[in-house]
């Protein structure tokens, strides 16, 4: 009775720390977000990795006026969501961008507090590989309209 006790504990054990790891690992990957801002529309890209409850990656921005792409710092995953802070540097100003968010499915909803200026709610979706695969294959595969070939 004892060895089964110990084998339905052990079982749950590993089934709640499995739980938890798919929820830290989906949010590594690329995401892009298009938001209205102070400062015009805005287009973010976010890439993420994952590394326990590590989160470090890059946020490029591009907006009427430039682009910024810079390293992600202070970022941490959890069972609760995500947060990691984006550091601008405009005009000699130093800007501290704050985000805590959760993903859904392919959506990361995201909290953005723009220093003591501004704060948005914005929802980044996933880059699906193959959304960026097909456009090298089409380069590389000629299209035909020819039926496929019959296997013997």
């Amino acid at each position: 009775m004892k060895h089964i006790i110990k084998t339905i504990g052990l079982a749950a054990f590993a089934l709640a720390f499995v739980g938890t790891a798919p929820a830290q690992d989906s949010v590594a990957g690329k995401w892009q977000a298009q938001f209205d801002s102070q400062v015009g529309t805005q287009t973010y890209t976010y890439t993420f990795n994952v590394d326990g409850t590590n989160l470090t990656g890059r946020a490029v921005g591009i907006r009427e006026t430039g682009t910024n792409d810079v390293a992600i710092t202070e970022g941490t995953v959890s069972t609760n969501g995500i947060s990691f802070v984006e550091p601008l540097k405009i005009q000699d100003n130093d800007i501290r961008i704050e985000y805590t968010g959760k993903v859904s499915g392919d959506e990361l909803k995201l909290h953005r507090k723009v220093g003591d200026f501004a704060e948005y709610d914005i929802v980044a979706k996933r880059v699906q590989t193959r959304d960026v695969q097909p456009e090298a294959q089409s380069a590389a595969t000629p299209e035909t309209n020819s039926p496929p070939a019959k296997q013997p």
